[in-house]
C-alpha cells in the first residue's frame, strides 16, 4: 500500500469514528429534545394547576406571586435548554455527512509533537468534553488554515499571540461520510477543491464558502480593527460571500455581546435578500437585519409622498433618452446626489434658523386652535443659539401645554354635550369607577351630576385631542414639503445663491427646479430628491439616529451616492461599516463616479479606514472572464480562476422578431447540457416584458423578474440588466447586444455587469450592428 493510500485509509477511519460520535450524539439529543418538548407542553397545560392562588391578605398574595414566579422560571429554564440543545442538534446534523473540510498539524512553541487540528462548520468535543474533535472555522487557530502554509506560523487569540510550526496542511472533500478527495497544499486553498465547488451548477440561494475561503477573503472576514472596511472586488470575486462569512465570524467572536439584530445589511433589491437568506442559518447563526435603501426611504417617507425607486429612475435614464427634459433630469440627478447639494441644504437650514420656516396650524372641527403665526412667533422668540431641532421640541412642549389649556375650554362646546349623550354603558361605568376612586361622592349611583358631567366631558375631549397631541409630538406642525419646495422656487434662486458665495448651481437649474416642483406638487418625490428631503427634514427636526446597530454592511456600494453615504453615517453614528462594491459595475446615474469610494472614506479618519482589493474572479470560466475583462478600463488587472469552459458566442439575427426563436433554441441546448439556472438578460424592464411575452409561445415555464419580485428561484428567467446585479446563473443569454441598445459610454458598465452574471456559458444575440463595447 502506498503512503498516499495508507494516509487516506487512516483519515477515513477517523472520519468513521467522528461520524459515529456525531450520530450517537444526534440520537441522544433527539431524545432529549423530544422529552423537553413534552415537559414544556405539560408545564404550559398545567401551569395554573401547579400555582397556589390566594389573595385574601398581603401575606397570601405575596405567596401566590412567588408561586407564579417560580413556575414561570421553571418553564423559562426548560425553554432555554430546549433551544440550546436544538441549536447543537442543527450543528450536528450539518456535520454528520461532511464533518470537516481541512486539517492543520501545529506544534506550538516548546512543544515537540504537532497536534492535528480538524476544521468544520461547527466545533465538536469528544465525550470527555476536553478534547476538540473538530474546531469551528471561526476559532482563532483556524485562521492559520486560510492565511498560512507549512512552516513558522503565528495567530492572534484574545489572550495574546501564539507562535509555532505548521507541519501539514490538508484539504478534504467529504460527502456522506466518505472521503471523495484529499490533498496536501500550501498557502492557498487548493484549486482542486475550488474546481469541485465552482464547477457545480448555480443554485437558487447563495451557499456558504467556509471550505474555500481564500487568504484575501479571510482578511475581510476576520478584520476587527477598521471602522470603515472597503472591499473593492471584481465581478465574481466573492465579495458578498466573504461579507456574509464576516457576519458569522463577528457573531461567533463576540458571542454574548453582539446580537444578530445589531447588524444591518443594505442589499441591492428584495430578490437578493432571498438569495442570501440561507447562508447564516447554514452556519448556525441567525440572520442579521436585511433591507434595501429604498425600503428604508419608504418607511420614512411613504406616508408623505409616492416615492420613485432607483429602478424606475434607471428605466428612465436607459429608455427615455429622447425625452425633452432628459438632459435636465440627468444633471439634476448628478447634482442632487453630490456633497455640493448637501452643503447648500446646510446653508439653507442655517438661514431658516433666523427666518423662513413654514408651519401648519392646529385645527379642530373647522376651527383654528393654534395658528401658524402663533407657532412661528413662539419658535423664533426662542434663543437662536439653540439648535433648530431643540427649539422645535421646545415649541412642541409649548403647544402641548396650549392644547391642555384649550381642552379645558373645549368642554363647554355643544358637540361635547352631544357626544356625552351618545356614550355607551361601558363609558359610564368607567366614569363611575374613576369618581368613586377619587372619593368625589358616596353611594352606589351618580348623585353629583356636575362631577359626572365634568369627568365625561374631559374624557370625550381628551379622546378627540389625542390625535392632535400625537401630531404635535411627531412635529407634524412643521411643513417640511413646503420648506423643501422653496429650494426650487424661481424667486428663491437668488436667495439660495446669496446664502454662501461658494454654492454654484447647475446651468439649467431652472429646468431642474421646474421638474422637481412638478413632481412634488403632484405628491411624488424623485429618487434623487428622497435623501436630500430626509436630510433637510432631520436638520430641522433632529436626526433619527440608531445607536443600537454596531455593524452596517452595504452591498453593491458603488450604487450609492456621496450624499447617501453622508446620510447613512449620520443615522448610524456609532457603527462600523463594511462596504462592498465594484466600480466597474457603477450603473446608476446617481452612483459614485471617478473618485471611487473616496467620498465615503472622507467620513472616517485614515487610521480608521482599511481597503482590500479582490482581483481574482471565481464565478465565471476563464474564457468568459477573458471576454468580459476587455470591455472595461483596468480589466487586464482581473485574474481569472483557472477553470475551463465554452467560449462566449456572438450571433447575429435578422431582426427582433427572430430573437425569441433563437433564444428558445439556445435555451433548449443549455437545458440538455444540464443547466438549471438560465437567464435571458434584457437591457430594460420594457424590453424584458416584450421578450417574456414572445418567449411564452415557446417556453410556457419562463418567468419574468420585475422590481417587485422578492424570491429568487432556479429555472429559465427573463430579467432586466440592473436587477441581475449580485446574482449568478449557470448560463446567460444577452437579449440584444447591438449598438442601439448598448452604444452610449454611460451604458458600458451596465453591459459588463450583465455579461459577468454567467458562470459557465455566455451567449450574445444582436441585430444590425454589434455594440462597440466588444473588442
Amino acid at each position: 500500500m502506498t503512503n498516499i493510500n495508507k494516509e487516506r485509509t487512516i483519515e477515513q477511519q477517523r472520519v468513521d469514528q467522528v461520524t459515529e460520535v456525531i450520530r450517537a450524539r444526534i440520537e441522544d439529543f433527539q431524545a432529549q429534545v423530544g422529552g423537553m418538548r413534552d415537559d414544556i407542553v405539560d408545564i404550559r397545560r398545567n401551569f395554573w394547576d401547579d400555582v397556589t392562588l390566594n389573595f385574601e391578605d398581603a401575606a397570601e398574595s405575596a405567596e401566590s406571586h412567588a408561586s407564579m414566579k417560580q413556575q414561570a422560571e421553571v418553564l423559562s429554564e426548560r425553554e432555554r435548554s430546549h433551544r440550546h440543545i436544538e441549536e447543537q442538534l442543527k450543528t450536528l446534523l450539518k456535520l454528520e455527512h461532511s464533518p470537516y473540510f481541512g486539517r492543520i498539524d501545529l506544534a506550538e512553541e516548546g512543544q515537540e509533537k504537532a497536534d492535528p487540528i480538524y476544521l468544520g462548520v461547527g466545533s465538536l468535543l469528544d465525550d470527555s468534553g476536553y478534547e476538540y474533535l473538530i474546531y469551528d472555522w471561526r476559532a482563532p487557530v483556524s485562521s492559520l488554515y486560510y492565511d498560512s502554509g507549512p512552516g513558522p506560523v503565528a495567530y492572534e487569540t484574545p489572550s495574546g499571540k501564539i507562535k509555532g510550526e505548521m507541519t501539514l496542511k490538508r484539504q478534504f472533500i467529504i460527502r456522506d461520510g466518505q472521503i471523495r478527495s484529499m490533498f496536501d497544499t500550501g498557502v492557498t486553498i487548493g484549486d482542486e477543491l475550488l474546481q469541485e465547488v465552482l464547477g457545480k451548477q448555480s443554485d437558487a440561494q447563495m451557499k456558504s464558502i467556509v471550505a474555500t475561503i481564500q487568504r484575501e477573503q479571510n482578511q475581510i472576514i476576520r478584520n476587527e480593527r477598521a471602522r470603515l472596511l472597503i472591499v473593492q472586488g471584481a465581478a465574481g470575486s466573492g465579495k458578498t460571500s466573504a461579507a456574509l462569512q464576516r457576519v458569522a465570524y463577528l457573531l461567533y467572536r463576540y458571542r454574548g455581546i453582539l446580537q444578530a439584530d445589531q447588524i444591518v445589511l443594505f442589499s441591492p433589491n428584495p430578490m437578493f435578500n432571498s438569495y442570501v437568506a440561507t447562508v447564516l442559518p447554514e452556519l448556525g447563526e441567525q440572520n442579521m437585519q436585511q433591507t434595501t435603501y429604498q425600503q428604508y426611504l419608504e418607511h420614512r417617507l411613504g406616508k408623505t409622498f409616492a416615492l420613485e425607486d432607483p429602478f424606475s429612475q434607471m428605466e428612465y435614464t436607459l429608455a427615455e433618452t429622447n425625452d425633452p427634459g432628459y438632459e435636465a433630469r440627468i444633471d439634476g440627478i448628478t447634482y442632487k446626489s453630490g456633497v455640493s447639494f448637501m452643503h447648500l441644504i446646510d446653508s439653507y437650514a442655517a438661514g431658516l434658523s433666523e427666518a423662513g420656516l413654514s408651519f401648519k396650524a392646529i385645527t379642530f372641527k373647522g376651527r383654528t386652535l393654534i395658528s401658524e403665526e402663533a407657532i412661528k412667533e413662539q419658535f423664533y422668540k426662542l434663543d437662536r443659539t439653540v439648535s433648530i431641532g431643540n427649539r422645535m421640541r421646545l415649541t412642541a412642549e409649548w403647544m402641548l401645554k396650549e392644547l391642555t389649556r384649550l381642552s379645558r375650554e373645549e368642554r363647554e362646546q355643544d358637540w361635547v354635550h352631544e357626544e356625552i349623550e351618545l356614550l355607551d354603558q361601558e363609558a359610564y361605568a368607567k366614569a363611575f369607577d374613576e369618581l368613586q376612586r377619587k372619593n368625589r361622592f358616596a353611594g352606589n349611583s351618580f348623585d353629583d351630576f356636575d362631577a359626572e358631567r365634568d369627568f365625561l366631558a374631559a374624557m370625550v375631549v381628551q379622546a378627540k385631542f389625542k390625535k392632535l397631541r400625537k401630531r404635535v409630538k411627531r412635529l407634524l406642525f412643521l411643513d417640511v414639503p413646503v420648506i423643501y419646495k422653496r429650494l426650487f422656487e424661481s424667486d428663491a434662486a437668488t436667495y439660495k445663491q446669496a446664502l454662501d458665495g461658494s454654492h454654484e448651481l447647475p446651468e439649467n437649474w431652472a429646468d431642474i427646479s421646474e421638474q422637481t416642483l412638478a413632481k412634488l406638487n403632484s405628491g411624488e418625490v424623485l429618487y434623487e430628491d428622497a435623501t436630500p428631503y430626509l436630510y433637510l427634514k432631520e436638520k430641522l427636526e433632529g436626526f433619527h439616529t440608531n445607536t443600537l446597530v454596531k455593524h452596517l454592511f452595504i452591498d453593491e456600494a458603488q450604487d450609492y451616492s456621496p450624499f447617501q453615504y453622508h446620510y447613512l453615517k449620520r443615522i448610524f453614528p456609532n457603527c462600523k461599516m463594511t462596504v462592498l462594491g465594484d466600480l466597474n459595475q457603477s450603473i446608476f446615474a446617481h452612483a459614485v463616479s471617478g473618485n471611487g469610494f473616496d467620498p465615503l472614506a472622507d467620513l472616517f479618519s485614515e487610521e480608521e479606514t482599511e481597503k482590500i482589493i479582490l482581483a481574482r474572479s471565481y464565478r465565471s470560466t476563464r474564457p468568459i472572464v477573458a471576454f468580459t475583462s476587455k470591455m472595461i478600463e483596468g480589466g487586464d488587472l482581473i485574474e481569472p480562476f483557472n477553470r475551463d469552459g465554452e467560449e462566449p458566442t456572438i450571433t447575429k439575427v435578422e431582426d427582433e422578431t427572430q430573437i425569441a426563436s433563437e433564444v428558445y433554441s439556445r435555451v433548449n441546448k443549455l437545458v440538455d447540457t444540464g443547466y438549471s439556472s438560465i437567464a435571458v438578460i434584457c437591457k430594460t424592464a420594457a424590453e424584458g416584458k416584450r421578450m417574456h411575452t414572445a418567449l411564452l409561445a415557446y417556453l410556457p415555464s419562463v418567468r419574468l423578474i420585475e422590481k417587485e419580485t422578492v424570491t429568487f428561484e432556479k429555472g429559465i428567467i427573463v430579467i432586466p440588466s440592473y436587477l441581475a446585479k449580485g446574482v449568478e446563473f449557470d448560463a446567460v443569454i444577452i437579449g440584444n447586444a447591438n449598438q442601439e441598445h448598448y452604444g452610449r459610454e454611460s451604458e458600458r458598465k451596465l453591459f459588463y455587469t450583465a455579461c459577468t452574471r454567467a458562470m459557465h456559458e455566455l451567449h450574445l444575440l444582436y441585430t444590425d450592428e454589434l455594440t462597440t463595447f466588444i473588442r
